[in-house]
């Protein structure tokens, strides 16, 4: 007869409200093959009789004898006439117990490759499935135009069928690469065509796809100073060495870049909206990038992932379109302008590059999923993409001055903003003397989330400050997260 405890084990899976789903026999079963990988019961160990357990159980005889059949089937137990039940030899040898004991555990230093420990030791890009005041780079979903992306996805299903369940095209459909090449070259001033757009998931899948098909581990890219977490995070994961080109109110400079002591042939930079400052590339810098790029034979990740929400008049052209070199690669996305579960960005690539990427793409995930891909390329098609983005930049607008106003209200002696043009956060610089990492642990206590500057600087002198993602707010959120800030600078400051 089973112990006690291990009665009781059984019987803590029948009642778990987790496996309500699971047939009675199903849940004996588990419950006691669980108890074996264990090591509690160990080989030989022989098991109640069926009537037995039945009657401890308070469920039926022919209940607990589908679950041992189950087990010996497994080969978890062995059933001898006459005899009864008992745990196998075979079960024991692969006790998850065991072989905790026989094999002492491996560190982060030993079970990981280089390539696996800098990616952990990067830390990843931290996710937030519901954010809370100040996230940045989240957008508002609450104003989404849910009925009309349903009506859309409903036509889809109705159109292809079966068809739209099957795998896609690892270059992404057609319909949607038509449809991102229209509006990039109309609202982008960009020269792409359909076939040189690669439908991936996100951009940061586009920059990690850059870091291995571009270069060799050990390789140089030039990266601005500050520049985007994520995008380091993914160089460094690929073995390259990052050389850091600092960044003014004119975008990256470009002098730095082309007389730097450690040439690179790869740059990456966000030209339109610098992140994390907010710079605009100025457009004599942007011509004398393409320059380089063609006389050096060297490649520019051009990173416009948040160009739709622009302020101040239209957004500058991207590089890509007055690169006639054809060294660009345009990276976009949609996660910002519509809403994170899309997972849907692209890249627009030189032609020779277009097969390699795509290819090397296949080695990843394969394809992005069909049925969202012409869902997005109907709603972009029909206009709802442009109506909603310019329903979402006069939100933004709006709640960017609020909380411009709330920052000179309760906040002007600790911070100090540098209003931008665009995006989606404001950059706040510390004036007052605490700690960066101080306020962001005292913010996260009071429910707020902080994302810190200095960790984005490298070589330039680091300004310590946060940034402050106000799209996803509305004005009470804004306000109350504001003033409860205020109070965390407050207490700091006592």
């Amino acid at each position: 007869m089973f112990k006690s405890s291990q009665l009781e084990t059984v019987k803590a899976w029948l009642v778990n409200p987790a496996n309500a789903a699971f047939p009675l026999h199903v849940r004996i079963q588990r419950a006691i093959k669980q108890l074996i990988l264990d090591g509690v019961l160990t080989s030989g160990k022989p098991l109640p009789a069926t009537r037995a357990l039945a009657k401890s159980l308070a469920v039926s005889r022919d209940t607990v004898e589908t679950a041992y059949g189950q087990l010996h089937a497994e080969g978890f137990i062995e059933r001898r006439v006459g005899s009864g039940s008992f745990v196998s030899a075979m079960a024991q040898r692969s006790s998850g117990r065991r072989v905790k004991r026989s094999i002492p555990l491996e560190n982060h230093e030993t079970a990981l490759s280089q390539r696996g420990l800098a990616m952990f030791r990067g830390g990843g890009i931290r996710n937030f499935p519901a954010p809370r005041p100040f996230v940045q780079g989240v957008p508002e979903t609450r104003n989404f135009p849910l009925p009309v992306w349903e009506r859309l996805e409903r036509q889809v299903l109705k159109e292809y069928g079966h068809l739209a369940l099957q795998a896609g095209p690892p270059q992404g459909m057609e319909a949607l690469r038509c449809a991102v090449a229209d509006y990039i070259n109309l609202e982008r001033g960009a020269r792409a065509t359909p076939e040189r757009i690669l439908i991936l998931t996100s951009s940061q899948q586009a920059i990690a796809l850059c870091a291995q098909v571009l270069l060799d581990a050990g390789d140089r890219i030039f990266i601005e100073d500050p520049a985007y977490h994520g995008a380091r995070k993914a160089f460094e994961a690929a073995g390259l060495e990052c050389v850091p080109i600092p960044v003014d109110q004119q975008g990256l400079q470009v002098d730095a870049l082309r007389h730097s002591p450690t040439p690179a042939r790869v740059v990456f930079l966000s030209p339109s909206h610098q992140f994390p400052t907010g710079a605009t590339l100025t457009l004599d810098r942007r011509l004398a990038l393409v320059e380089w790029a063609a006389q050096q034979k060297a490649w520019i990740i051009e990173d416009d992932y948040d160009s739709e929400f622009h302020y101040a008049g239209k957004p500058t052209a991207c590089v890509q379109g007055m690169d006639h070199y054809d060294r660009t690669l345009y990276v976009g996305t949609f996660t910002k302008s519509l809403f994170p579960g899309v997972r849907i960005g692209y890249m627009l690539l030189p032609e020779v590059l277009v097969e390699p990427m795509t290819r090397a793409r296949t080695l990843l995930d394969g394809h992005s999923a069909p049925i969202p891909q012409l869902t997005l390329a109907r709603f972009i098609e029909a206009g709802h993409f442009g109506a909603h983005v310019r329903s979402m930049r006069l939100i933004y607008a709006g709640r960017l001055n609020l909380l411009v106003q709330l920052i000179e209200k309760h906040l002007s002696d600790y911070v100090t903003p540098a209003l931008p043009d665009g995006g989606m956060q404001i950059p706040c610089k510390l004036v007052c003397d605490v700690s960066e990492q101080a306020v962001i642990d005292g913010a996260r206590r009071a429910g707020i989330d902080l994302f810190g500057l200095t960790g984005l600087y490298a070589a330039a002198k680091p300004q310590a400050g946060f940034l402050l993602g106000f799209a996803a707010y509305t004005p009470m959120e804004l306000e109350a997260a504001v003033k409860s800030l205020a109070r965390v600078f407050r207490d700091l400051l006592r």
